[in-house]
């Protein structure tokens, strides 16, 4: 099968060797994604339900680079600093995938690589036709 890498542009994806998403046929695996904007930049400081809407919007991004959509996820990992945050992060997911309802699971870790970020979340889609 044939394998495609896609980028997002930031430093950390050529610092630590990996994509910011994988297709291998009808799958599409998007990497651990934070609230960063196209210069790299964090969007929403201190605010988790600002950083996930971000966050969705640059997986959105990278899913459509790959011939995939948001209806097309079927999984994600939500991975947060705060625990108690969870019904602002559960908000911005809930408008996105509200209707598609994807296996997902939410886990609260010490801390990410930048204090600032909040929230980092990874997606696994399948493209019904494989292009």
């Amino acid at each position: 099968m044939k394998r495609q890498s896609f980028e997002s542009g930031t430093p950390w994806e050529t610092e630590f060797g990996y994509s910011r998403a994988v297709r291998v046929g009808n799958f599409v695996y998007v990497s651990g994604t934070t609230a960063t904007d196209v210069d790299g930049n964090i969007v929403g400081a201190g605010d988790a339900y600002v950083q996930t809407a971000q966050i969705l919007k640059n997986i959105k991004s990278v899913l459509e680079r790959a011939g995939a959509r948001l209806e097309d996820i079927v999984r994600t990992r939500i991975y947060v600093t705060s625990i108690d945050d969870w019904q602002e992060i559960a908000k911005a997911h809930t408008e996105i995938f509200g209707g598609i309802r994807p296996a997902s699971t939410m886990v609260e870790v010490r801390k990410l690589i930048s204090p600032a970020m909040l929230v980092e979340i990874e997606a696994d889609a399948y493209v019904e036709n494989d292009t």
